[in-house]
């Protein structure tokens, strides 16, 4: 199995010594900055941002090297330097740690070439630059380096792991944990910081939710890291009712700028809330397009890898862009004494460390030489103090990489410790004198601290740790002038039942373009009353707003869906709240109800009065005419119809729903038959009888009797079947009035209802017929003319009654049915019986006598 290994390492040795064979011994490789100990710690830094190699222009081996076009000088990245540089002053001043034994560094600035992360690796092994590819130049140098700490970046720790993994040193990246680093073809994949995405995601989330802004634009680097952020945040908020207005790919710096302007100018302004995921250098290009573009009043939600108070390209304007952005960053502890150490370093105290002199030279605003773009150190303040420099340059407090930085310095002193506890007896070290530590060897202890590989190795960082703590940071300009990043919230995750938010808004400021909370909506929010309509084509959080139906109210904002009232409840008129119905019915009270009982006393009085004229007349011609006891049943019935219509007035009730009908019906069949037997006796007196027969009075009195006899049983029979199969009863109709609960008689069954009707309907026509049949007849008391008369009047009202009661609804169907009763009851006394009663009144007890008279 050792073979095995050892013919594997040998393979990817001479693989890899093609791949690098373009190297030579005249390339000039970025100088360094090493400090001596009896350990060396290398560290790989980037603290510019520049155009590239530039020798790739001529050639690899070629030794012609133009200067670097830089870009962007990040000077708060030497703070990642100088917590290396701390963190191994301290190690070295406690003796117990290394057992009085020292430990020195070689540090480089890659700037963000991958070229030079690879160059710069190789000269950490061959121990001198320019670096020589599988050599040890400098053996004293090469054989103290244990470990390397760096880099910034994905694929500046993934050039480094190529290089240093072929020698199985320990290399401990500070860059944004990434799954797929140490996934390719090296042999020892780099230890990371990981973070704990998914509470990354649920705190911005829990922020989103907070101030309600649902309508979010991402902006991610174009690369593996963004695509899984994309991915996964989409869900999340889709999850959570929230919508992606928009998603940015950022292509990494210094490509080539394809934006479309229109387009890019039109998301930033229509949407105001931004959620950023990438690191400084990843989302450079994007910083340039949001510079050149001017899109200003958006905020910024991000992490703490993307530092938005730095803008590279125009000093002191940070704020006015990203002013009032909101950064989540990995809860840390501050370093001890770390600021007193920032406080003290200036280039005398560190006349070696040539990185000090260029920032220095930057943040002090040093002239720069006549002819060549390089600032002179000796022309600026030699005693500055770094706590003076403003936040876009220089930061006093400590950054999460280089919080990492200064663990992992310590990772390596604590596995070195726990190495060297394993070889040394007593004082046995101090008189051997320091041996070489193979770098391999760490590997064991480095994995017991909370450092870890690519998930794929199962040993990544914080598997153990019960939960992940975020603080929240508003970027803000304070009163004095100066600007700072103020903790305003945090967020600890636990699990996602087991989450706790907590936000003081009331310190939180919006940036120089809101005065109070933006919102962040692609529709304005459905007032009361009102439902969400998706719009199409669109993602759910765009809508319009509808009012809701009849019936139905939305007492929320936003309602998908209208809530119907319940039955006895109605909506008031802003639809947003239901409101108890009030109980209806044609009552006496009512002034529509106090006119109908008026009418019906009245018609009901004026009846009577004409029966009383009829029983005082009763010995006169005119009154014993066709019959006089029929007249007095016809009057009586006709004053029992105008008393039935009061049955309808009121609340109804059991008795009075079965009996209003029934009377109604069996009433106004005994005065249309007492009509039709009328009608009867005129035609056959005067067609059939000849004058003094004795056939006369039987006729009179059998068969009027008879017929009114009939007449109504035939009604009897049809009411007692309804009555015995399906009664009306007393019933609410919730839904016809707006706001009323009418109590109305149901009729049970519409179809005797109308067996009724139509059974009264074919009496009247019957009597019509033959009344008009024998209008021309002769007599003086021939009451064909007004019978006929009357039931033209009787049958005009109730075929106009049936349409009217089929469209009226509540208490108007019951006054309609009522009118129809009053009107057709009138009509027939005022056809029959006025005109007798003006011949009783005026002309003295009526004309004399004839041969027929009954």
């Amino acid at each position: 199995m050792k073979l095995l290994i050892a013919f594997s390492l040998l393979i990817v040795l001479i693989v890899f010594q093609e791949q690098i064979s373009w190297f030579s011994l005249s390339i000039p490789a970025s100088p360094g900055y090493y400090q001596d100990g009896d350990f060396v710690v290398g560290g790989l830094f980037s603290l510019r941002v520049t155009a590239g190699d530039t020798r790739s222009k001529f050639g690899f081996k070629d030794t012609i090297s133009m200067p670097d076009i830089v870009y962007a000088d990040l000077t708060k990245h030497y703070q990642h330097m100088l917590a290396l540089v701390f963190a191994i002053e301290k190690i070295n001043k406690d003796p117990d740690i290394l057992f009085n034994m020292s430990l020195g560094f070689y540090v480089f600035n890659v700037d963000f070439i991958e070229m030079k992360a690879m160059e710069s690796s190789m000269a950490l092994l061959s121990g001198q630059s320019p670096a020589v590819p599988n050599y040890s130049c400098r053996p004293e140098k090469t054989k103290k380096l244990v470990a390397v700490i760096g880099g910034i970046s994905t694929g500046i720790s993934t050039q480094i792991s190529r290089v240093l993994s072929l020698y199985n040193v320990p290399q401990i990246s500070y860059a944004p944990f990434d799954q797929s680093l140490g996934t390719g073809v090296q042999l020892q994949s780099p230890y990371q910081f990981p973070v704990h995405t998914t509470a990354l995601y649920q705190g911005i989330i829990q922020l989103l939710l907070y101030f309600t802004w649902v309508w979010v634009g991402l902006v991610v680097p174009d690369d593996v890291r963004g695509e899984l952020f994309l991915r996964d945040i989409t869900e999340e908020m889709n999850n959570h009712g929230l919508c992606v207005a928009f998603a940015e790919k950022v292509p990494e710096f210094p490509a080539r700028d394809t934006i479309n302007r229109k387009l890019f100018m039109e998301r930033f302004i229509l949407t105001r809330v931004i959620v950023a995921f990438g690191d400084t250098y990843s989302l450079l290009r994007f910083v340039y397009n949001i510079y050149c573009n001017t899109p200003f009043g958006n905020i910024w939600i991000t992490t703490s890898d993307w530092d938005i108070t730095t803008f590279p390209f125009q000093q002191n304007v940070g704020y006015t862009y990203f002013g009032g952005g909101l950064s989540f960053s990995v809860h840390t502890d501050e370093i001890l004494e770390f600021k007193d150490f920032l406080r003290s370093v200036q280039p005398r105290k560190y006349p070696q460390d040539i990185f000090l002199q260029d920032v220095w030279s930057i943040l002090f605003e040093c002239p720069y030489l006549d002819k060549d773009w390089i600032r002179e150190l000796s022309q600026c303040e030699q005693n500055g103090n770094l706590s003076t420099r403003p936040l876009y340059l220089w930061d006093m407090n400590t950054s999460p990489s280089s919080y990492k930085v200064h663990f992992a310095v310590y990772a390596i002193a604590e596995a070195l410790h726990e190495e060297l506890s394993l070889t040394v007896e007593g004082d046995s070290l101090r008189k051997g004198g320091p041996r070489a530590l193979l770098p391999w060897k760490l590997h064991p202890f480095l994995q017991k601290y909370q450092l870890g590989r690519s998930s794929n190795e199962q040993n990544v960082m914080n598997n153990e740790v019960s939960a992940t703590k975020l603080d929240i940071f508003n970027y803000q300009s304070l009163q004095s002038g100066t600007e700072a990043q103020v903790k305003v919230g945090e967020f600890v995750f636990e699990s996602h039942s087991v989450q706790h938010f907590s936000l003081n808004d009331k310190i939180i400021m919006w940036g120089e373009h809101h005065n109070k909370t933006p919102f962040s909506v692609c529709s304005q929010s459905c007032p009361l009353g009102f439902r969400k309509s998706p719009v199409e084509g669109k993602p759910f959080c765009c809508f319009d707003c509808l009012p809701c139906p009849d019936g139905e109210i939305a007492n929320e904002t936003d309602m998908d869906q209208c809530i119907k009232c319940p039955e006895d409840q109605y909506p008031n008129k802003q639809r947003n709240w239901c409101l108890p119905k009030i109980t209806a019915f044609l009552s006496h009270e009512d002034t529509l109800g106090a006119v109908l009982v008026s009418v019906a006393i009245s018609l009901s009085v004026f009846s009577a009065m004409i029966l009383g004229l009829f029983i005082c007349y009763r010995d006169t011609p005119i009154v014993r005419a066709n019959n006089r006891n029929l007249s007095y049943l016809l009057l009586v019935s006709l004053m029992l119809c105008f008393f039935c219509s009061l049955i309808f007035i009121g609340q109804p009730r059991t008795v009075t729903c079965v009996l209003r009908q029934t009377i109604f019906g069996v009433v106004f069949s005994i005065a249309i038959s007492a009509i039709l037997a009328k009608t009867f006796i005129v035609v056959v007196a005067f067609k059939a009888i000849k004058p003094g027969s004795t056939l006369q009075t039987w006729m009179v009195t059998r068969f009027s009797n008879a017929i009114v006899c009939c007449g109504s049983i035939i009604q009897v029979c049809i009411c007692a079947v309804w009555l015995g199969t399906y009664p009306p009863f007393p019933d609410v109709d919730m839904q016809s009035e707006f706001g009323q609960i009418i109590l109305w008689c149901n009729e049970g069954s519409t179809l005797a209802f109308y067996c009724v009707l139509g059974y009264l309907g074919f009496l009247a026509s019957l009597s019509l017929l033959i009344a008009f049949l024998a209008r021309r007849l002769p007599d003086t008391f021939n009451e064909a003319k007004t019978i006929t008369f009357s039931m033209l009047v009787f049958c005009s009202v109730w075929i106009s009654f049936v349409p009217t009661y089929l469209s009226s609804k509540g208490k108007t169907m019951v006054a309609v049915e009522i009118l129809a009763i009053l009107a057709s009851s009138a009509g027939l006394l005022g056809c029959i019986f006025l005109p007798k009663c003006f011949v009783i009144l005026l002309r003295s007890g009526g004309l004399p006598r004839k041969k027929f008279s009954i």
